[in-house]
């Protein structure tokens, strides 16, 4: 049989379809925990953009938990942004931030103290950008820019600009050899603070 014309075909549209079945059996299996692990990330990373205390070695329910205690949904007042609380006082707001970056989309958080203005933080907690260049971004020397950094009361909140450049308060500088990545985190972030203190600012 296997002298068959048809036999090579047949044998490869069988292989094809058993191997098919394995992977959307694994596939299937394993959605509840890989969306679990996507929003503990995000809950993390909410929380690292904010003055919040985290312990070195804290596990996936103590960070939950964490979570639950001190962030609170968007809500109308908020403009879309995670509200971080202690007790009934609003200590700060977490903006999910995502956009366009050189290989696929970009995924962060932006805090901002209660002011409405002050940044806090920004935690990228998904990105697939090129190691040891645009991935950089996730990194603490580029991440420990933002901290303490103004939105501007008008036009463009805040913007990367290019190294070398003289900064004022609502500029960090880009990462050094990922020029595509900056340009890209810029366009998005730029714009998404910007709507954001525009949206705030009419409430």
């Amino acid at each position: 049989m296997k002298d068959k014309p048809w036999y090579p075909i047949a044998y490869m549209f069988v292989v094809t379809f058993l191997f098919s079945i394995i992977l959307i059996g694994l596939s299937s299996a394993t959605k509840e925990r890989v969306e679990a692990n996507q929003q503990l990330n995000f809950e993390f990373a909410v929380l690292k953009s904010l003055p919040i205390t985290i312990e070195k070695d804290v596990t996936s329910i103590a960070l939950h938990a964490l979570y639950l205690e001190k962030i609170a949904p968007p809500n109308d007042k908020s403009a879309g942004a995670y509200v971080y609380r202690e007790g009934n006082a609003i200590k700060g707001y977490a903006l999910p931030i995502s956009g366009k970056g050189f290989w696929d989309t970009i995924y962060g958080v932006v805090g901002i103290a209660s002011d409405k203005t002050t940044i806090t933080g920004i935690y990228f907690y998904r990105q697939s950008e090129t190691p040891g260049l645009g991935a950089e971004i996730a990194q603490e020397p580029f991440r420990k820019q933002f901290i303490g950094k103004i939105l501007a009361e008008t036009g463009i909140a805040f913007q990367i600009k290019p190294v070398g450049s003289i900064l004022n308060a609502s500029e960090v500088q880009a990462v050094t050899g990922a020029t595509q990545t900056s340009t890209r985190l810029n366009k998005f972030l730029s714009q998404q603070l910007t709507d954001w203190r525009n949206a705030m600012s009419a409430i």
